[in-house]
């Protein structure tokens, strides 16, 4: 941690990783790293893969495509986003993605730093590379986390 006061320097594959069962997450920067100006976590996902339409009520968040293709569904519009490609989307706005053919990484950036800790909960909930449905409700709400879209087979 360096309190947003320090450099730093990741070096490909480094960071705390974060297990979630269906994917795989890798933490690059928390508030705590940043001095809460943004939080970013490099994600890993099968194809297929994706979370329910949902709104982050205290931060904006974007996304960068490092491999593969995402399909991200913005209020209504579904955009296919390969990789090289940037995605930003406001607080308050509903939002969600699906991972396409082959398997695909990403960079998720929350601007002021938000989510890790929604990540961690979720990973603490996963037992045998599953997590109990019920309890993302609740884990959401308590990271400011609106979900608004039917929970997909592939995300838990």
């Amino acid at each position: 941690m360096t309190n947003g006061s320090e450099a730093y320097v990741h070096a490909p594959g480094e960071g705390r990783p974060i297990d979630l069962g269906s994917f795989a997450m890798t933490l690059k920067a928390s508030a705590e790293d940043t001095g809460g100006i943004f939080s970013l976590l490099e994600a890993e996902e099968p194809p297929g893969f994706g979370p329910p339409l949902h709104i982050h009520h205290d931060a904006a968040e974007a996304f960068y495509v490092l491999e593969g293709e995402y399909v991200m569904f913005l209020e209504e519009r579904a955009v296919t986003c390969p990789a090289g490609s940037f995605i930003f989307i406001p607080a308050g706005m509903r939002h969600g993605f699906k991972v396409g053919d082959v398997p695909s990484r990403k960079l998720n950036f929350y601007f002021p730093a938000a989510m890790v800790g929604y990540f961690d909960e979720l990973s603490a909930a996963v037992v045998d590379g599953v997590a109990d449905e019920s309890l993302l409700d609740d884990v959401a709400r308590r990271h400011k986390m609106e979900v608004v879209g039917p929970i997909p087979e592939s995300y838990l």
